[in-house]
């Protein structure tokens, strides 16, 4: 996969939001949206969560989301490994 093609389906992303974020009322009309980040990352603005695409899927788990939940964006390492994100 080169580097601008995306590693999922862009209607699967308009569709896919955070699972911690989505039930959030005080975050207006559409909580939990997710921006792809670093062609390998999905990011929360609202709940900040991280979650990673490996091989394609992107794992939406709110243990995982919550393991990279204070990495900067610009640290998020690519591909994203399998595990514990490294510590600082």
């Amino acid at each position: 996969m080169s580097e601008n093609t995306p590693p999922i389906d862009p209607t699967l992303l308009a569709l896919l939001r955070c699972p911690v974020a989505v039930h959030w009322k005080d975050k207006g009309e559409d909580p939990g949206r997710l921006e792809l980040v670093k062609n390998s990352w999905l990011v929360s603005a609202d709940s900040g969560y991280k979650y990673p695409i490996r091989n394609g899927i992107p794992v939406m788990l709110v243990e995982e989301g919550a393991k990279w939940k204070d990495m900067a964006v610009e640290d998020l390492p690519v591909p994203p490994p399998d595990g514990e994100p490294a510590k600082a």
